[in-house]
């Protein structure tokens, strides 16, 4: 959508033309939330203003992990009371939300930052690979669980890893089939969530 062709006030045109621009927002969902904002009290405006700034100046990435957090490690990688035996690695932070909602896992997480797509020129280097073997090294880390997404480029890095960590020794894991393939972890319902960790297999 352009700006020239929106037939608003100037600062109306640029916010509609600004949430276009969001994933999942088309141009009828930016109308509808520009007009909702503009008739929404002051104040609330400005919370959601600044809580879009705070996540742009207060966040960054955990230093052990790599998932968002506002301290040096994220709440999961400082909580003593998670299993530091399984380490479960998610292509993107997003992702771990709903594994977290589903109440199954106590593990840790490791954010890859992406996924192997040549197509797109990212290649291993690319991704928080070295990070993850790294903290493989120690020995205390007795399971690997794969929880990249059902797609071509989910399953081409989850065989990439393997293949980098069978020689640990480590057990390495990959979600179970309950996820459709081609599917995103990010919108997996609950329940599917909880069957696809409980079923987890060996590869």
């Amino acid at each position: 959508m352009r700006l020239s062709s929106i037939p608003a006030a100037e600062p109306v045109a640029q916010l509609i033309e600004r949430l276009n621009k969001l994933p999942g927002i088309g141009p009828k969902s930016a109308q509808r939330l520009t007009y909702y904002l503009l008739r929404a009290p002051a104040e609330e405006v400005k919370a959601l203003a600044e809580a879009l700034l705070a996540i742009k100046e207060k966040i960054s990435l955990c230093s052990v992990c790599f998932n968002t957090t506002d301290s040096d490690l994220c709440l999961i990688c400082r909580n003593e009371e998670r299993d530091h035996t399984e380490i479960c690695v998610v292509e993107e932070p997003s992702d771990i939300l709903p594994l977290e909602r589903t109440k199954k896992y106590k593990g840790l997480y490791h954010v890859l930052h992406g996924v192997i797509s040549p197509t797109e020129g990212i290649g291993p280097d690319d991704l928080k690979i070295k990070q993850l073997l790294s903290r493989l090294q120690n020995g205390s880390v007795t399971e690997v669980i794969l929880a990249t997404n059902p797609n071509p480029e989910g399953e081409t890095t989850a065989m990439y890893l393997q293949q980098l960590i069978s020689p640990l020794g480590i057990r390495i894991t990959r979600l179970a089939r309950g996820l459709p393939y081609g599917g995103e972890l990010e919108y997996a319902d609950d329940v599917t969530l909880s069957r696809a960790l409980e079923g987890r297999q060996e590869i």
